[in-house]
């Protein structure tokens, strides 16, 4: 079958689906080159940069299209009521990356505890800031994961390895996935960490989880990581409570929009900043796309996927 990449993909990728017998292509096409494509192939695998519109979608059930895979975890980019109106199923690859985002976050606890990032940024100026820059261990603290799926349990034990105490909350998960890792009330969370990581998507019809009255609830001094969705956390209210001395420090990787035009938060001396590069290791973008890739092979050989994302909106079409 014929398979189009529109976004760069690893040649191991292209290779595993090659081998299996498919036709691949690979074309960073713009969107009208793309609308004009689609339907000649019977698989589309993307990343962030496509937008595999509904616009997209229709032209491509006219030809051939069965499945699109997003290589990677999150499917913003496709639009998955059309998909599923249209009989074509979504996968992804939500455990290719999971190391690489828990990697992240723990080293935005790190670099937000210790102002590694700006005590770099001193140096480089020629400065010699030593007293300026007493920082907070994390041994001994405790960390509220709020989501404790596959990153944030992952998060959760490299907490563990350094001696942290670790709440976790989670809307649908009662049961701690993992020894030493408790699973409270969010309030309860709240109250008592010194660190909160967010793991949790982002739905827009509720709004961020993070709110102002959420930051009343913290301990005086808490540093918050966020390597989730952009819109999880109220950016206004994170902004006054860094400068009310409630937030320590806070380290973000991800934004309400992106690139960040909030830049009052972005430039803040106390936070640390990534531009949402969570997933971007060469390990995870690998292991991300020859799941996809799997996932996709399946779909396409009439197997069920194990990673299908749009299964119960299909389910009764």
């Amino acid at each position: 079958m014929k398979i189009l990449i529109t976004d760069k993909t690893e040649n191991a990728v292209i290779q595993q689906l090659k081998d299996a017998g498919h036709e691949v292509v690979f074309s960073e096409m713009d969107p009208v080159t793309l609308l004009k494509e689609i339907p000649q192939y019977d698989g589309l695998m993307v990343r962030a940069r496509t937008k595999a519109t509904a616009e997209v979608i229709n032209a491509g059930v006219k030809g051939k299209l069965k499945v699109i895979g997003r290589a990677g975890i999150g499917v913003d980019n496709i639009d998955l009521v059309a998909a599923s109106n249209n009989k074509i199923k979504v996968v992804n690859a939500p455990t290719g990356t999971t190391e690489s985002v828990a990697e992240l976050a723990f080293g935005l606890m790190i670099a937000a505890s210790r102002s590694i990032p700006q005590a770099d940024h001193s140096m480089k100026q020629g400065l010699w800031e030593k007293k300026a820059f007493k920082g907070v261990e994390l041994s001994g603290k405790t960390l509220g994961i709020i989501g404790i799926g596959r990153i944030g349990t992952e998060l959760g034990k490299r907490a563990l390895a350094f001696n942290m105490k670790v709440l976790a909350y989670d809307k649908y998960i009662t049961k701690s996935p993992a020894a030493k890792m408790t699973i409270v009330p969010l309030d309860q969370l709240l109250k008592e960490s010194d660190y909160i990581s967010l793991h949790i998507p982002f739905v827009k019809t509720e709004g961020a989880t993070i709110t102002e009255a959420d930051f009343e609830k913290m301990k005086n001094g808490v540093i918050l990581i966020n390597c989730a969705r952009g819109g999880t956390v109220d950016e206004q209210a994170l902004l006054k409570h860094l400068n009310a001395g409630k937030v320590l420090a806070a380290g973000l990787d991800v934004y309400a929009a992106e690139p960040p035009t909030f830049k009052e938060l972005v430039n803040h001396p106390k936070v640390v900043c990534t531009p949402h590069i969570g997933a971007s290791t060469k390990e995870g973008q690998l292991r991300a796309g020859k799941i996809c890739a799997e996932q996709m092979m399946i779909v396409l050989s009439g197997k069920t996927p194990e990673f299908w994302v749009n299964k119960k909106m299909m389910e009764g079409k």
